[in-house]
């Protein structure tokens, strides 16, 4: 994968630096922000492969 998302860690959302608000942005933000509930802080780095 070579697409990149950027996170606002204030309000928790997400944009796709290509502009791309696809199904793939989609369940690759819901994991890094699952991520950061389950575990306490945000991932340095992350990706989701399907």
């Amino acid at each position: 994968m070579h697409r990149t998302l950027s996170v606002d860690t204030a309000t928790r959302s997400s944009e796709p630096l290509d502009g791309s608000a696809d199904y793939s942005f989609l369940k690759a933000s819901r994991k890094i922000n699952a991520l950061r509930v389950e575990r306490g802080s945000w991932p340095e780095r992350g990706m989701s492969v399907s």
